[in-house]
């Protein structure tokens, strides 16, 4: 530091020593969270003043915060600390404008508004605002520093600027640290239970969804949900959030094919006051809702081209601008796409963009149709008749064998929604506590249906539903389940390797 930094202060020796002892102190503080309170109030000590605050500019949003400030004579500090936009200030905006600092000895008569200075019994009379300057050496924040008498700020502008820019320093330094150890995936991380995802289904053909959802968990990659309607896309989603490292941040989602395009648009990106007719107060669109959680695209196949390329930039930059904004800012999102349709054959149709469809596939993952799990619609009707009754405050209802026989024999073209739909009505029909066939409604199927299996796979298909349902009658106790049935453990064993019928997610002591 140069000798005239120091020339004007009352006692330059002194100060020196206090504002290195404060840089050693900032320097090896280890949290982001109290560096912003250290660096308040190493700047309200040397400047001698009663009030200190530090403003951080949100690379996410755009606007000037206030993160940190200083007040000794305030009854509570946490209520001052917000995420408003004070970037238009006057005074504070003339720091960010001229990159320079802004000291004021006397407010009385001042042509600069201070509203926005916490109130008090005595007035503000003096203050001093020094920018922040960050690695690539643009203004990232205001340190501000006021005081009830009239007084010469002037002097401390250059050292409180070197010593916040090196506190700015510090705390991106952190944060940057805090953020590698969040998104570090263990080198071999152990595999989730079913149960862990809040997902119902034991079947083959849900294997590899539960692998594929294991895998992706802790990673950033895009995900892309395909299956037909009703296959619970959504719940798959969620379940990939709720298990994630960015579970306790929001989860947003927005079906594409619920908007026109204009309106699509802004509800993604969002917009400024004025950007069009109507516009009368900024909006806040849903990727900056959902910063630092998660966002369904749903039935992305449906959003028009003009907004895919507008997409395309949010997945590969990072960023997204309002309409009416000049410049965009950085959001983190992690993105979920889902649809029912075929994205590939749309790109080959022109009605899909190319690079959007590689982008959103960076890690798909295929549901079955419930048609393709067998023995997962007792178990799904089964705890959707729990959830209906809970809902309806009704002890819970039993299954009639023949209201079973007529489910997993049912091809269910709507899915786990038509399922769950059905099953909440034979609910509400049912007064007896036992579903019976005529509470599902289901015709028969006709007498001239064509065989689409062997004997052997239908003798198969109706040994596995029934071992099924005996098994969670038993809460996965074999051997209870092998007495009730009248074989041997061992049968019951072979039998259920042969059928490849997994117990270890099921209730109870196996």
């Amino acid at each position: 530091m140069r000798d005239d930094l120091f020339a004007r202060l009352p006692h330059p020796l002194a100060y020196a020593e206090a504002l290195i002892g404060w840089f050693a102190r900032l320097g090896i503080e280890a949290d982001a969270m109290t560096l912003p309170g250290l660096c308040v109030a190493a700047a309200a000590q040397l400047s001698e003043c009663e009030l200190s605050q530090w403003y951080w500019r949100n690379e996410a949003t755009g606007r000037l915060e206030l993160i940190a400030q200083h007040r000794p004579d305030a009854l509570s500090l946490s209520d001052a600390i917000c995420t408003a936009d004070f970037q238009h200030e006057q005074v504070l905006h003339y720091v960010l404008a001229h990159q320079t600092a802004l000291s004021l000895e006397d407010l009385t008569g001042s042509a600069y508004d201070c509203g926005f200075l916490p109130s008090g019994a005595t007035p503000w009379r003096a203050l001093s605002c020094v920018p922040l300057f960050n690695r690539q050496m643009t203004i990232n924040g205001v340190l501000l520093c006021a005081s009830h008498h009239p007084k010469n700020l002037q002097d401390y502008a250059a050292t409180l600027s070197r010593l916040g820019s090196f506190a700015l320093t510090q705390l991106a330094l952190l944060r940057s640290k805090r953020c590698v150890d969040r998104f570090t995936t263990p080198a071999d991380p152990t595999p989730l239970p079913r149960a862990a995802f809040g997902l119902v289904g034991t079947s083959t053909a849900m294997d590899e969804a539960y692998r594929l959802i294991g895998k992706v968990l802790h990673t950033p990659y895009t995900v892309l949900l395909r299956g037909e309607t009703g296959t619970g896309k959504e719940v798959v989603a969620r379940a990939i959030h709720s298990a994630g490292r960015r579970s306790s941040k929001a989860f947003v989602v927005q079906n594409c094919a619920a908007f026109p395009e204009g309106l699509l648009e802004s509800e993604l990106f969002g917009y400024r006051k004025g950007a069009f007719t109507g516009a009368d107060r900024n909006h806040t669109g849903l990727f900056d809702a959902a910063h630092g959680g998660t966002l369904l695209l749903d039935e992305i196949g449906d959003m028009p081209l003009a907004l895919q390329a507008k997409l395309l930039r949010v997945l590969q930059e990072g960023e997204v601008r309002p309409l009416g904004a000049s410049t965009a800012h950085k959001v983190d999102v992690r993105i979920i796409a889902a649809t029912h349709r075929d994205l590939a054959a749309m790109v080959a149709e022109g009605s899909f963009r190319e690079d959007l469809y590689y982008r959103l596939a960076q890690f798909p993952i295929e549901l079955p149709p419930l048609r393709e799990r067998d023995g997962d619609v007792l178990l799904l009707a089964r705890e959707f008749s729990q959830k209906a009754c809970a809902a309806l405050g009704r002890v819970p209802v039993g299954w009639s064998s023949a209201a079973l026989d007529q489910l997993s024999s049912h091809a269910f073209p709507g899915n786990v929604r038509e399922l769950k739909c059905l099953v909440e009505r034979a609910v509400l029909l049912c007064d007896e506590g036992v579903i019976l066939p005529a509470h599902l409604s289901l015709s028969a199927p006709p007498a001239n249906e064509s065989v689409d299996a062997t004997l052997r796979q239908r003798l198969e298909r109706v040994e596995r539903v029934f071992l099924i349902d005996c098994l969670h009658k038993n809460r996965g106790n074999r051997t209870r389940t092998a007495r009730e049935l009248g074989v041997a453990r061992r049968t019951l064993l072979y039998r259920l390797a042969r059928l490849k019928i997994p117990v270890g997610d099921v209730r109870g002591e196996c």
